[in-house]
């Protein structure tokens, strides 16, 4: 619910990021994957009980996906690059969990197990919609910058980034956030599901 107003926020720090990059020239596809290895650094240390500074690395993380996507505006963005975008977000997402999972097996574990399986439900769904979406030309005038149009959710992009830092900042409350987070994204594929099928024809 709230992408539409961070990434106004956001704007400017990551055009000027992404200018910064292109100058130096950077594709956007190289700021993907070296976030990617940076978010895997901190599921690591998470896994180590290294939680703040895995919590750092996941913002930085998510900082590179905002600057490749800005980058890849710059320098004209491609399918391949936006395929790459996609799959490794939701790899990232279900990699932070795991890494909770193996820091406090038995106290973690089935959280865990709840959250990825609310994180499937929330990535098929959203993918599913965005195939569609593609077959019939919409575009999300809310996000218009987006690669590709999506339905929202309860949870998107800024609602999880603001959980992972929760659950960093206080790793003792992972079961607690994540049933509820959990229960939150399920909420948002009931809807999406609903919405999709009563729409879509």
């Amino acid at each position: 619910m709230l992408d539409r107003y961070s990434l106004k926020i956001l704007k400017p720090l990551l055009d000027s990021l992404a200018g910064y990059l292109r100058k130096k020239g950077i594709r956007a596809d190289h700021i993907t994957i070296a976030s990617f290895a940076i978010g895997l650094l901190g599921v690591i240390l998470i896994a180590r009980h290294f939680y703040l500074l895995g919590g750092l690395l996941i913002i930085l993380n998510r900082l590179g996906d905002g600057v490749d996507g800005a980058l890849a505006r710059l320098t004209g963005s491609t399918d391949r690059g936006a395929f790459l975008d996609i799959c490794l977000d939701f790899i990232f997402y279900s990699a932070v969990v795991f890494g909770f999972a193996l820091a406090e097996p038995a106290h973690n574990s089935l959280a865990a197990a709840f959250l990825i399986f609310s994180f499937v439900g929330t990535g098929s769904s959203f993918l599913a919609y965005a195939i569609m979406a593609e077959r019939r030309s919409l575009k999300d005038l809310r996000l218009p910058d987006k690669g590709f149009y999506y339905l929202g959710g309860l949870a998107e992009g800024t609602e999880t980034i603001i959980f992972f830092i929760l659950i960093c900042l206080f790793p003792s409350f992972f079961p607690a956030l994540s049933w509820i987070f959990g229960s939150i994204c399920l909420l948002g594929t009931a809807a999406r599901i609903v919405y999709g099928y009563r729409t879509l024809d």
